[in-house]
């Protein structure tokens, strides 16, 4: 029988004190009826709370701008009756003995100029969803001035609402993530720039911003990829070098944890470098930065991210590999996306031995939160 003990050795961080090293991954269910988080939305993350999780990243939750949401369902994050939702559910996973902290967002240009909330501007750094691909506006300096401050305020409200830290969500080609990308941001100002490096200013702002309204003390995460929903072959830093560049000065900023996403956790992010067992990358993210970093990518999965949604079957990702990249201290945290989502008790069940009563992901499970 596999030995998962390292899953369940604690984790703490300034404020931040884990039972263990198990994270439930942000996932968007669309469930927030007008954008308020209700009764139902607590009971989904308390289970997990209940059934092991050592800490519940929300699913993304959208800052105060016109257009921050690029779907309905989506819950604010903003205004006092969506934050009277977040306090509840945030009363709900304590009361479980859970750890709790909400994936704050902005979905950019995501959203489809004649979508479901029509008139709203859609904005993103240069007025693209994609290279060559036009959506919406070119976002002014006091759009970003306003969105930074957004940002800003809704750190403080999550800290004032009870959470135990919060996730800032820079990845899969959302707002973001289209200034990091070179694809998506062609300014000429100081947010944009030939570099990485450069096009973080923006990013690093928003950190320092955060970081600010929280004290020194609040742990924040940072969600950060490679891949983007555009472009699932994207690459933002070609090598450990602009890997650096772009991650360390963020670290600087005030991030406590970088959340660093891949589809497939076991895949090595510089091959060339390390070989085919090589470091994924939240691994190189650590080595790089010295900070924590949580991995993530089809964990427990008998498919990955894309077949999981096709009925397409790929060979299963292996629990041993996870272990002993842990082991290894590859990488200090793991999170576990869909497979929380149709089982709850999912880490219990690790913890226990007994895998046989693992439950597989079925996208049926994504119709109804539960």
């Amino acid at each position: 029988m596999t030995n998962t003990d390292i899953l369940f050795q604690p984790f703490k961080l300034k404020t931040l004190e884990l039972p263990n090293r198990i994270v439930m991954a942000p996932m968007t269910r669309s469930m927030a009826e007008n954008g308020i988080p209700g009764a139902i939305n607590a009971e989904y993350y308390r289970k997990r709370a209940e059934g092991g999780v050592g800490l519940i990243l929300s699913e993304g939750t959208v800052v105060d701008r016109p257009a921050s949401r690029n779907l309905p369902g989506i819950p604010f994050f903003h205004g006092d009756a969506a934050m009277a939702g977040w306090k509840a559910v945030a009363d709900a996973v304590h009361g479980a003995g859970g750890k709790m902290g909400p994936q704050i967002w902005h979905t950019g240009s995501t959203r489809t100029p004649d979508g479901w909330e029509p008139g709203a501007p859609v904005e993103s750094p240069s007025g693209l969803v994609g290279p060559d691909d036009p959506r919406g506006n070119t976002m002014s300096d006091a759009d970003i001035a306003d969105t930074i401050a957004a940002f800003a305020k809704a750190a403080l409200d999550a800290k004032n609402a009870g959470f135990d830290t919060f996730e800032i969500h820079g990845a899969h080609g959302y707002l973001i993530d289209q200034f990091f990308w070179s694809g998506t941001n062609l300014r000429t100002d100081r947010f944009g720039g030939k570099t990485i490096a450069e096009r973080a200013t923006f990013a690093r702002e928003v950190v320092a911003a955060m970081r600010a309204a929280v004290g020194p003390d609040f742990p924040i995460i940072l969600r950060v990829s490679q891949w983007k929903q555009q472009d699932f072959t994207a690459r933002l830093a070609t090598t450990p070098d602009e890997m650096t560049s772009w991650l360390a000065p963020l670290v600087e900023a005030g991030v406590d944890i970088i959340h660093a996403s891949q589809r497939r956790f076991w895949e090595p992010e510089f091959p060339e470098i390390d070989g085919e067992k090589g470091l994924n990358f939240a691994g190189w993210a650590k080595k790089l930065t010295g900070a924590p970093t949580i991995s993530v990518g089809s964990v427990g999965l008998s498919s990955d991210f894309i077949g999981a949604f096709s009925g397409e079957a790929s060979e299963k990702s292996s629990l041993d590999d996870l272990i002993e990249r842990m082991e290894k201290n590859e990488f200090d945290l793991i999170a576990v996306g869909r497979a929380l989502i149709t089982d709850a008790q999912w880490p219990s069940k690790v913890k226990s031995g007994a895998f046989d009563k693992l439950e597989d992901f079925n996208p049926s499970a994504l119709a109804e939160l539960v």
